[in-house]
């Protein structure tokens, strides 16, 4: 007996529907791979104003996870009540356009109402997400003209979104934003969203308001050139920004997502603006010979600063650095005048992979001064990271480290109770009130360093160094270090919660 569903005015029914089985797979692993992009991209988006962070990155998967479940139960809820066929077209038009703003808006509101980013962010992210995440039901309720059929259609257009969505990651984060900028990877999406509901209803013959969206995304990717925003070029982990000294000619800031990450004198590189990178100098400059070439290895470039101290003040050192972000090194070469005949190696790599290909016993000096936003990289900070340190350090070796912490340090004071269990001697460097050696003052908090290493460090001739460069700095280590660590637990491998330690200031940039 024959089911009345797989009749042939069913499969007419189907046929009217304009959506084939190809043409419905397409429908949904679109949508879906759309929606992964949107994702990914406006986390990029955010960072440089959010910061790179574990709760950044929570909020964002968030928002998405929940624009896919309201899509996806408002989807299938509406088709049932209304024709599905005359939901398709401007659910995929109306995304596009929101998605193909969203550039602008972003970044209009980051400079003009910050506080309603994180308002204006979620429903960027929600209005196309939940669109998008719609057209799947909206396709099954069209493609399910057999009872007999459920079970596979079902299964085979959830598997097919699913796909999607992988397919969409992968792009995106090994294409996409590699060779494109997010608002020119957002604008083009939009792009295809609407030409996808035009071709929609050109198939279903339901015309409606996509011409308007049209002009829409054009005024998007219009907005988005004159919006507010200060990239110089978007990386594939930041928006870059080289900014000229107005009282240095030759003096150079390197800004990522907002933060001044470093200070390059392009003439002089034996000039230190920052604090902490006078600190660096100061414990290098004390705990070396004089005009004594090192074999160094950076975790993070940046401008590559001490680096090119190195190279001026030793000459005949060796450093290589780890530096992650392959826009990064570009903006050295062609922003700040890195020469290949430095001495200075850069290698794209994480840090981590880059520590474990170097040999034992292989470097006089290690300098730690990788950040994402304004918190070291989690699995940069932990014993087992210290240990390669130490592996590759030889036994006169010194591992040197900027780090950022506010508040009650508590950060900080975990990751020098870390290199308190890897190394032997360990001694801290900052403003009095900072590291507790100032109880009657209130710790402001900021850059500190962190000096680590097997052999005894002459803290005299720090401190002597410290005078001369950076007036106000002190050192401390032994019981006093001991009592400010205050039984701070290390971290390792299996926990780390730098993001959550992390107590951030409102300024942003470091010193």
């Amino acid at each position: 007996m024959t089911n009345s569903s797989s009749s042939p005015a069913a499969e007419d029914a189907t046929h009217s529907s304009g959506l084939g089985p190809r043409v419905a797979a397409v429908l949904v692993f679109g949508s879906s791979a759309a929606v992964l992009v949107v994702e990914i991209v406006a986390l990029r988006l955010l960072a440089p104003y959010l910061g790179l962070t574990l709760e950044t990155s929570t909020t964002v998967i968030g928002i998405a996870l929940t624009a896919i479940a309201a899509g996806s139960w408002l989807g299938g809820r509406v088709a049932d009540l209304v024709d599905p066929r005359r939901l398709i077209g401007p659910s995929l038009g109306v995304s596009g356009a929101v998605v193909a703003l969203t550039p602008a808006v972003l970044r209009a509101a980051a400079e003009l109402a910050p506080v309603l980013l994180l308002l204006i962010a979620s429903l960027t992210i929600l209005v196309p997400g939940a669109l998008l995440a719609a057209v799947t039901p909206i396709v099954t309720k069209l493609r399910l003209t057999s009872l007999a059929e459920t079970g596979t259609v079902v299964g085979r257009l959830s598997g097919v979104g699913t796909v999607g969505a992988i397919f969409g990651t992968v792009l995106t984060g090994f294409v996409l934003v590699s060779r494109l900028p997010v608002s020119g990877i957002l604008i083009g999406l939009g792009a295809l969203l609407v030409v996808g509901a035009v071709l929609v209803e050109w198939r279903t013959r339901r015309w409606s308001g996509t011409p308007a969206l049209t002009l829409v995304v054009v005024a998007g990717g219009l907005a988005t050139a004159v919006a507010p925003g200060n990239c110089d070029t978007e990386t594939k982990y930041h928006c870059a920004q080289v900014v000229t000294d107005p009282d240095r000619d030759s003096g150079r800031t390197l800004i990522l997502d907002g933060l001044r990450h470093s200070y390059v004198d392009v003439d002089d590189p034996t000039f230190l603006e920052f604090e902490y990178v006078r600190a660096l100098a100061s414990v290098v400059d004390a705990s070396f010979p004089e005009g004594e070439p090192l074999v160094a290895h950076h975790l993070g470039g940046g401008g590559l600063t001490f680096p090119r101290y190195l190279s001026a003040t030793r000459p005949g050192t060796r450093s290589l650095v780890s530096e992650i972000d392959s826009g990064v090194v570009r903006v050295n070469r062609d922003r700040l005048g890195l020469r290949m005949e430095s001495g200075i190696d850069v290698r794209v790599e994480d840090g981590r992979l880059g520590l474990r290909r170097l040999d034992a016993d292989s470097r006089d000096l290690v300098v730690g001064d990788a950040f994402g936003g304004v918190s070291v990289p989690w699995h940069l900070t932990t014993s087992e990271a210290m240990s390669d340190v130490r592996r590759v350090l030889d036994e006169d070796g010194l591992y040197v480290a900027n780090l950022i912490d506010h508040g009650e340090m508590a950060f900080a004071r975990a990751e020098v109770a870390t290199l308190g269990e890897i190394f032997e001697h360990v001694a801290l460097i900052g403003r009095p009130a900072d590291i507790g050696l100032d109880p009657t003052a209130t710790a402001e908090g900021g850059n500190l360093v962190v000096l680590a290493s097997d052999r005894p460090v002459d803290l005299r001739a720090t401190q002597e160094e410290l005078n001369a460069r950076q007036p106000g700095w002190k050192t401390t280590t032994g019981d006093d270090l001991s009592d400010w660590i205050d039984g701070a637990q290390p971290l390792t491998d299996d926990y780390a919660p730098v993001d959550q330690l992390l107590q951030p200031s409102s300024p942003r940039g470091t010193q």
